[in-house]
């Protein structure tokens, strides 16, 4: 097995849970979404018949004000190829039109390197960005813009959240999300695509039918245009998220998240989710 193939394809996979997981937009006030309460939720990530960890979110409701989490531990053959593990974090507030965060945060370390990323939003854009170590300025890339700032969402804003449509499922999908991680400046368009049925080992509390979106990931700055991992992103019309109803709520979160990679099919699934909301709690099976 090619190394180099493999640990591409794993930095695709474990990327697109910061970067294909969603935006709060239109969701209406705060009151229509949770009062008060929170959401944990597990999720299996695999490559190719290959379980590479878990990634855990949590998401935090008070009032008109959120607070997001999420960590991961990720490993290629027990380790002996790479392993990994990086948390995130957002704040803000919520809108009657869309969430405006505050403060996002990002670590990673693995495969010998480490990264800290700050990101800070004022007035609707993001208004100041602390990366550590400093890296040396990509000539190559393609410049981030002040304007290509202004409405930009960072990646955890409502990582796993999206608003239920008062009509049909579908239209969940009907949405393109403007997205900063720091580095890189992208949008994730969204399309109906297809429903489907949950899966037979779908977590207790969880059925019915998923709308699952066709998701087109479109690099506007900050990217070197010939790196191979973003052509490849950009090209393929096959990465794809399913979305389910949250129960107890007015919204809607990712099911299952099918990635192409050079290496196969990698995917991101729901195994897990807890409630607490207004004093009472709710969980799935173990």
């Amino acid at each position: 097995m090619d190394v180099m193939i493999l640990r591409r394809s794993y930095s695709f996979l474990v990327g697109i849970l910061l970067l294909l997981c969603g935006s709060l937009s239109d969701a209406g006030s705060a009151e229509e979404v949770i009062a008060r309460g929170q959401i944990w939720a597990t999720y299996d990530v695999d490559l190719a018949g290959f379980n590479l960890g878990q990634a855990r979110f949590r998401a935090r409701f008070q009032g008109s004000t959120y607070e997001l989490q999420g960590k991961g531990r990720f490993s290629l053959l027990f380790g002996q190829l790479y392993s990994g593990a990086g948390t995130t974090t957002s704040n803000g507030k919520l809108t009657k039109t869309e969430p405006e965060p505050s403060f996002f945060t990002l670590g990673y370390k693995g495969g010998g390197k480490k990264e800290q990323r700050r990101m800070s939003f004022a007035d609707g854009a993001v208004s100041q960005v602390s990366i550590t170590p400093q890296k040396r300025q990509c000539r190559r890339c393609v410049p981030v813009t002040k304007e290509q700032l202004v409405g930009a969402l960072d990646p955890l804003s409502a990582v796993f959240l999206y608003p239920r449509p008062d009509n049909s499922p579908g239209d969940v999908c009907n949405r393109t999300l403007p997205i900063f991680d720091g580095r890189l400046r992208f949008d994730v368009a969204l399309t109906p695509k297809r429903t489907d049925r949950l899966l037979t080992n779908a977590p207790t509390g969880l059925s019915g039918t998923a709308a699952v979106c066709q998701v087109k990931f479109v690099p506007i700055a900050g990217h070197r245009p010939d790196k191979p991992e973003i052509k490849f992103m950009s090209q393929t019309n096959e990465i794809e998220v399913w979305f389910i109803p949250l129960p107890q709520s007015t919204m809607y979160l990712p099911y299952r998240i099918v990635v192409p990679t050079p290496l196969g099919r990698g995917s991101v699934t729901l195994t897990e989710i807890k409630m607490r909301v207004d004093g009472g709690s709710s969980h799935t099976d173990e």
